[in-house]
């Protein structure tokens, strides 16, 4: 009888060491998970919610964080009719933007963003950084820092397109950059190389590598941005900007430089300000002063950029510049606000449930002739109104009025008319013709709409 006694009870103890193994074990199991390729991975819980109307997962201890960033803008343009070149009204969707931004063990944050306007897919941003809360270092595809109206993001720039000299200056590329943020001021620069931007530009890059086994080029750009004051109601920038740079092999013809850009519309694809190709280029050195502002409702900008292209055998150098002074008031209580890390204006601060008004003006002017070196691209200036109306900080509704003015040699390399005689007979060209100062180029009277959402 003792020995069933023994027995029974070692059973007994048996059974409740089993169901105890087998009850951690299916725990363990339960709480392990494995990657796309059989690994065993870390699991953090993220909360899920709806930050000003992005979508944000985030871990309790906000060391891990994934969001979207998503923008549609849907625009429309109408042209004045008495012009020397027909121009069609129209609307497209200006940007369809994609992007997925995360941070990953508190330090580590990288970004991906597609662009699809137009039925193509265009890659903008692509990078990986590490932020050490005043400085960070980063690599990838994305805005050199060099001028604060290009790297302001497009979801709050002050009106529909930037100014015309904007073209000038570089945007994104492959690099590797640096940046440290003191208590005022700041200072960001870096090495680039080539865009990966459109499908053009990928395959000018893979042909000429293939074809001629031409370097894609370089640049080094640097800026430094002083805040005399730096308030959250009131705030003074003063920037300055360099960059040296080589060409790129994106470019169609190697060794080249060229400027030309849209006149503030993405609709009327006329390119009346044109350089066509420099050839035999060295190296083009960018210059960039910039000084802005802000009280409370009230903020100003400004910038002036030059470019001086150098070229090979002792051929004389070309000088290239333009500027841009705009000024802006938010009423009914909203006010403007600073980003000092990235040295630009953000997301206006929204004192109505129902959003804000925004009345602003723009004057620019941009000239790509040279006479001392036989370089006649154009100029052109710009006289810009808006009224934004900001539903909430992710709808806004934007009417824009501008009038620009081309010069004689603003004539898109030739292709467009620039001046109409007495008889109805228009002219491309009016060299040697005895035709006052301002009496030629062309001019038109736009609006421009555009709502846009973004989540």
């Amino acid at each position: 009888m003792e020995k069933f006694a023994i027995i029974k009870k070692v059973m007994i103890a048996s059974i409740f060491a089993l169901f105890f193994f087998s009850a951690t074990a299916f725990a363990q199991t339960d709480s392990v998970r494995t990657n796309a390729y059989g690994q065993i991975v870390k699991r953090y819980k993220l909360s899920a919610e709806s930050r000003d109307g992005i979508l944000t997962f985030e871990s309790a201890d906000q060391k891990f964080r994934t969001w979207t960033d998503v923008r549609v803008q849907m625009d429309a343009n109408v042209f004045s009719r008495d012009t020397y070149n027909d121009i069609g009204n129209g609307v497209n969707i200006r940007r369809a933007r994609l992007a997925v931004k995360t941070i990953l063990y508190e330090n580590w944050k990288g970004e991906i963003d597609l662009d699809f306007a137009g039925s193509g897919v265009e890659l903008k941003d692509a990078y990986i950084m590490y932020d050490f809360d005043n400085a960070f270092v980063k690599t990838g595809h994305y805005k050199e820092p060099f001028s604060m109206e290009e790297t302001t993001t497009s979801r709050y720039i002050t009106f529909m397109e930037r100014s015309l000299v904007s073209k000038m200056t570089p945007s994104r590329h492959l690099g590797f950059s640096g940046s440290y943020v003191g208590s005022w001021w700041m200072t960001t620069g870096g090495v680039f190389f080539n865009t990966v931007g459109d499908a053009e530009e990928v395959l000018f890059t893979q042909n000429n590598n293939k074809d001629s086994g031409i370097d894609e080029g370089y640049s080094f750009t640097g800026k430094i941005v002083v805040n005399p004051i730096l308030k959250d109601d009131m705030m003074i920038h003063v920037g300055l900007a360099a960059s040296h740079r080589t060409p790129k092999s994106h470019l169609e013809v190697p060794n080249s430089y060229r400027f030309s850009t849209l006149s503030y519309s993405a609709i009327n694809r006329k390119k009346y300000l044109d350089t066509d190709d420099i050839l035999n280029v060295e190296n083009n050195v960018l210059t960039n002063v910039e000084l802005a502002g802000m009280y409370k409702n009230f903020m100003f900008q400004t910038q002036y950029i030059h470019n001086r292209i150098h070229r090979e055998d002792d051929l004389t150098q070309i000088n290239l510049d333009g500027f841009y002074v705009q000024a802006g008031v938010l009423l009914f209580g909203s006010t403007y606000a600073y980003n000092q890390a990235e040295g630009e204006f953000t997301s206006p601060k929204l004192a109505n449930d129902w959003g804000s008004l925004e009345f602003a003006v723009r004057y620019d002017y941009v000239n790509t002739n040279d006479g001392d070196a036989f370089v006649f691209g154009g100029a052109a200036e710009g006289y810009t109104a808006g009224l934004t109306w900001r539903a909430n900080t992710n709808v806004k509704i934007m009417l824009n009025y501008s009038y620009l003015k081309h010069d004689r040699y603003a004539n898109g390399k030739g292709k467009l008319f620039i001046y109409e005689d007495a008889d109805g007979v228009k002219y491309t060209d009016i060299s040697g013709m005895d035709i006052p100062e301002g009496d030629a180029g062309e001019k038109f009277h736009m609006i421009g709409a555009r709502v846009e959402i973004d989540f």
